[in-house]
């Protein structure tokens, strides 16, 4: 049985967020002292991520943060104060669409935000660094499906641009220090607790209210869904075996069409999908498809979740919370 408790404290930069608040329930409940760092900025409500946060506030091996991660004060504080072992960087402005309205902000948070943490994971020798990638990297691929191995100089959006620039950062870090550095290319996670503006939850949300969805082309772009309870044991799974510097893909490796994934959340909800058609924005891709052979064979990572269970989960979590708070969902 593969040991996931480390002696040391674990840093999860962006712990407030979709990903983080998950991966945080799961390490705390293996044993694990965990300190979460998240500015709890505006992209969506902070209140979301508030609600994140509880979920393991009262855990005594718990430790939240509200600090921004290009703050290098800040950053040495978290450091000096904890002897920190291991290092996962989920921060960064988010979201294909917006990095093009608004690139700065992405190029500051996304690259200078992870260039002060190496400089501080270097500075105090930590044990070993996960920096999350993300599928963003590949830009429209021509070779199918996507592997670590491919050419990645084509990104269509300053979001996948900031993307690759983390992963040459850490490989140059990795250079200078030897940290053992691995980089997760996430594929499209979903699942409770999903940010608003993601296509899943903006389907789900406008459906059952019997509202008009946005959807974006012909109906046959495809991303590569991939359950947030399968990232979540895809990263635990690379958090034992950092070794040098890696690079792995974390997918379903099962790319489903859009026009499929509206008829899936219209058969979940019992409710019919009202559609607007618009022409697909720029930096969409035309379709995601993660080779997933590397993350199998050294790391044993075996997704698990099909998209109908996945979809089956969101939407119970997403009427328990429309209940709970209102004004939120």
């Amino acid at each position: 049985m593969i040991e996931y408790q480390f002696p040391k404290p674990i840093l999860i930069t962006g712990g407030a967020g979709f990903i983080g608040s998950h991966l945080i329930d799961r390490l705390l409940q293996i044993g694990n002292s965990v300190i979460s760092l998240d500015n709890l900025n505006d992209f969506y409500d902070p209140r979301i991520k508030q609600l994140n946060n509880l979920h393991h506030a009262d855990n005594p091996d718990f430790k939240f943060i509200k600090a921004d991660v290009r703050d290098d004060v800040a950053l040495n504080k978290v450091f000096k104060e904890s002897e920190i072992g291991t290092v996962i960087h989920l921060a960064a402005m988010a979201g294909v669409r917006p990095s093009i309205i608004n690139p700065k902000i992405y190029l500051d948070v996304n690259i200078n935000g992870t260039y002060s943490l190496l400089s501080a994971i270097a500075k105090y020798k930590v044990e070993r660094f996960i920096f999350a990638s993300s599928s963003s990297v590949y830009g429209n691929n021509s070779k199918i499906p996507f592997s670590e191995d491919d050419k990645v100089d084509n990104q269509i959006s300053p979001y996948g641009a900031t993307k690759k620039m983390g992963e040459i950062l850490c490989n140059t870090y990795y250079y200078l220090n030897k940290i053992p550095t691995t980089c997760l290319r996430f594929f499209t996670v979903y699942g409770p607790r999903q940010r608003p503006e993601m296509a899943i939850h903006t389907f789900v949300k406008k459906i059952m209210k019997s509202e008009t969805i946005p959807f974006f082309g012909d109906g046959h772009s495809a991303r590569d869904y991939t359950f947030i309870e399968d990232i979540i044991d895809g990263i635990l799974k690379a958090l034992v075996k950092v070794e040098g510097f890696s690079i792995y893909n974390l997918g379903n490796s099962e790319p489903v069409k859009l026009k499929d994934l509206v008829d899936i959340i219209s058969e979940v909800t019992g409710k019919p999908a009202d559609i607007d058609r618009k022409e697909l924005p720029q930096g969409d891709v035309l379709q995601t498809y993660a080779d997933i052979s590397r993350a199998k064979q050294h790391l044993d990572y075996q997704p698990q979740i099909r998209i109908v269970d996945g979809i089956n989960q969101f939407v119970t979590w997403y009427n328990e919370s429309k209940t709970r708070e209102p004004g939120l969902f």
